[in-house]
Order: structure tokens, then sequence, then C-alpha cells
């Protein structure tokens, strides 16, 4: 009998492709952004969501933004400015949304409790 193995990142981008889940990655991922600073691992989750909803040409094509430079920045190459990860955001379908420090309602296991609920 002969095992097939899917690869972590394949099996990451085929579960990203559900909206609840990906909402769920992109808010574990900036709140660790927000914690550690560490901008190229906030990149990487944003391009693997990129990945799950067509890729960085298609999401070159919702942002107007040069296909180049935005795989630069989602391969963590460059940093990037805040309009232009805005843009990206904005292109996966998501948007920023300011919560006061001190009343808001999620964190880490908030997110990974909503997590469990989707599977």
């Amino acid at each position: 009998m002969t095992r097939t193995y899917l690869k972590f990142k394949d099996y990451l981008i085929e579960k990203l492709r559900n909206s609840e889940e990906a909402q769920a990655f992109l808010d574990v991922a900036i709140i660790e952004y927000e914690n550690d600073g560490d901008i190229e691992a906030l990149m990487l989750s944003l391009r693997y969501i990129a990945e799950a909803q067509g890729g960085i040409n298609h999401l070159s094509e919702k942002t107007n933004l040069n296909k180049q430079n935005l795989y630069k920045v989602l391969t963590g190459k460059t940093t990037p400015r805040f309009d232009t990860m805005i843009s990206i955001i904005k292109g996966l379908g998501y948007h920023l949304v300011p919560q006061n420090i001190k009343t808001a309602s999620w964190d880490i296991l908030h997110i990974l409790n909503k997590i469990i609920k989707i599977n």
C-alpha cells in the first residue's frame, strides 16, 4: 500500500481557500506581527492567501500593483510601504479595522477557538 503525502505548503494553501480559515490565518498573522515585528512572516502569510486565491498574477491584476514588485514584497525581498500593504490586504478581500487594545475581544486563543469550530 502506497501512501501519498501532501506538502505542508500545499495543504495550507488548500485550507486557505476557505474564506473563514483565511480570515483566521490573517488575524493570527497580524497579531503575531504586532508582537514580534517580523514583516517577512506577515508578507509570507499574505503570499499564502494570495496563492490560495489565484496567485500573485491575479492579485497584481486586482490591486494594479506591478507583478515584479508585488513578488518582491510577498517574498520578503523588500519592505512594503503602508499603502502597498493596505492595497494587498484589500486585494485579498480584507481590510484593517482599528480596535482599542483595552477592549479588543480577540486574541490568539479566541482565534484558535474560532478555527477549531470551523474544522
